[in-house]
């Protein structure tokens, strides 16, 4: 088995154990959660890097720098608070505008994004949600909703700009990074809700923000590794 293989295996066995943690409420998942959380995007990064696949991709510079906003993200969102919060979004931020870079150099340039059924679906979408949640946001802190307004916007221009790579690049790295896109655009809008709609919501629902934020992440890697071929 090759060694990016094995570190993949790690990332969703590590994956899966800070779903089941994130879902569980009690202190000691929490705490437990300082190990497993940490440890989820540099296994997934060391596995596409290691990836022979990867090495010609035009994708891969871009998404092991997103990975390492995204890891910024993970382990300052295991504080509390709204500063934690806001800098967790902020790293967060980082990584997608590095995951924007690499889609708007590939992208296809015989249509227009705004062309894209895809792409006009998610602004419809964040357009209904987006400053709804940041208006409650604000609420809190008014600079919080300045962050999450921001945020979601670099959010939902990067799921957009993921479903519109150059045709040129193989099929089945498009059609996951698309997927990866998207699914991050629903993982988010869980976190928004949970964190700011629903301030009652069950713990459980935090499991469902991790299972497709992890799947997300393995999306756009896998097609970040199979844009190489």
């Amino acid at each position: 088995m090759r060694r990016s293989t094995k570190l993949e295996l790690a990332y969703v066995a590590l994956a899966a154990a800070d779903t089941a943690l994130a879902g569980s409420g009690r202190p000691w998942a929490h705490r437990a959660r300082h190990v497993t959380k940490p440890l989820l995007l540099p296994a997934l990064g060391s596995a596409l890097a290691t990836d022979a696949r990867a090495q010609g991709s035009p994708l891969r510079t871009t998404t092991l720098l997103a990975q390492a906003g995204g890891w910024g993200g993970d382990v300052l969102l295991l504080g509390s608070g709204e500063r934690a919060f806001a800098a967790g979004a902020t790293s967060f931020g980082l990584g997608h505008l590095a995951y924007l870079t690499g889609f708007r150099r590939h992208r296809d340039r015989r249509t227009p994004m705004a062309g894209s059924r895809a792409a006009r679906v998610v602004a419809l979408l964040w357009a209904a949600s987006g400053p709804v949640v940041a208006a409650r946001a604000a609420r809190q802190d008014r600079r919080l909703g300045g962050v999450v307004l921001s945020y979601s916007a670099l959010l939902a221009t990067t799921a957009a700009a993921a479903t519109h790579l150059d045709p040129a690049l193989p099929r089945d790295a498009r059609l996951l990074t698309a997927a990866g896109g998207l699914t991050f655009l629903a993982s988010d809008a869980v976190l928004g809700a949970r964190t700011f709609l629903l301030p009652d919501a069950p713990a459980r629902l935090e499991s469902v923000v991790m299972a497709t934020y992890t799947a997300a992440q393995l999306l756009l890697a896998e097609g970040a590794a199979r844009a190489g071929r």
